[in-house]
C-alpha cells in the first residue's frame, strides 16, 4: 500500500520539489555506476556515521540512497507531499525547511545512537519534515492510496490518519529497538526527529500566503 497523490490542490511549480528529486536521482545513478570499491569509498566519505561524525555529513547524506526501493519509496512520498508545503512556503523556504529537517533529523539518531558505526543515508528524515508540515497545514485532504490484494485497487485515507498512523510505526519501531541503524536497520528515530521537526519548523517559518488569496499559478 503506498501513496500516489493528494486531493489539495497546488497554485505554484513545485520547483524545488522537482529539483531535490532530479538531484537524489542523479547521485543515486553515481551511485550504481560506481564498481564496489569505489561505491564503498564514496559512502565513507559522504554517509553519516555518528561515531565518526562530521558536520557536513549532515547535509550529505540525506542525498545517498542504499537501493532502488529505498531511493523510488522516498522520491514518491517527497512528489507526493511536498508540492503543497513547497506552494504555502515558498521556494527559497522551503529548500532551507526541507535541509533542516533532514539535518535535524539525523542528529535525533546520532543522539539515540551516538556510537555506531554503521552509515545513516536517506532523504527520509528531511521527508518526515515534509509529512509533519502536511499533517500540520493540510490534515482535512486526501490521500489517494494504491494496495493490491489479488487484485489492484485504490481508495482515499484523510491525509492526518495516514500520516499520524505513519508516525506511530516509526516511534514504535524506534522504541521496539533504539539502536535498531547500529545493525543496519531502519534509522526509525531519525524519521520521528524529522516529523517533529517539521511540526515546530513550518510554524517558526510560517507560510507565503494565506490559502484563499493565492493566486492560481497552475502549469
Amino acid at each position: 500500500m503506498f501513496p500516489i497523490k493528494v486531493t489539495q490542490p497546488s497554485y505554484s511549480r513545485p520547483i524545488v520539489t522537482v529539483l531535490l528529486i532530479a538531484v537524489n536521482m542523479m547521485v543515486f545513478f553515481h551511485e550504481v555506476w560506481l564498481d564496489p570499491y569505489s561505491y564503498n569509498h564514496f559512502m565513507h566519505l559522504y554517509s553519516l556515521r555518528p561515531f565518526y561524525f562530521h558536520a557536513e555529513n549532515l547535509i550529505t547524506h540525506m542525498f545517498l540512497h542504499a537501493g532502488w526501493l529505498h531511493v523510488l519509496g522516498n522520491m514518491l512520498f517527497l512528489w507526493v507531499f511536498g508540492d503543497n508545503v513547497e506552494d504555502i512556503l515558498g521556494h527559497g523556504k522551503f529548500l532551507l525547511f526541507y535541509l533542516l529537517c533532514g539535518m535535524l533529523a539525523a542528529m535525533t539518531q546520532v543522539m539515540i545512537d551516538p556510537s555506531s558505526t554503521v552509515p545513516i543515508v536517506g532523504a527520509s528524515g528531511a521527508i518526515a519534515g515534509v509529512m509533519g508540515a502536511y499533517l500540520v497545514k493540510f490534515p482535512h485532504s486526501n490521500v489517494k492510496m494504491v494496495a493490491w490484494f489479488i487484485l489492484i485497487f485504490s481508495f482515499d485515507l484523510p491525509a492526518w490518519l495516514l500520516l499520524i498512523y505513519w508516525f506511530a510505526i516509526q516511534l514504535m519501531g524506534g522504541l521496539g529497538s533504539a539502536s535498531e541503524a547500529s545493525t543496519g536497520g531502519t534509522a526509525f528515530f531519525a524519521h520521528v526527529g524529522g516529523f517533529i521537526a517539521g511540526i515546530v519548523l513550518v510554524r517558526i517559518l510560517g507560510t507565503r500566503e494565506r490559502y484563499w488569496r493565492r493566486r492560481d499559478l497552475s502549469w
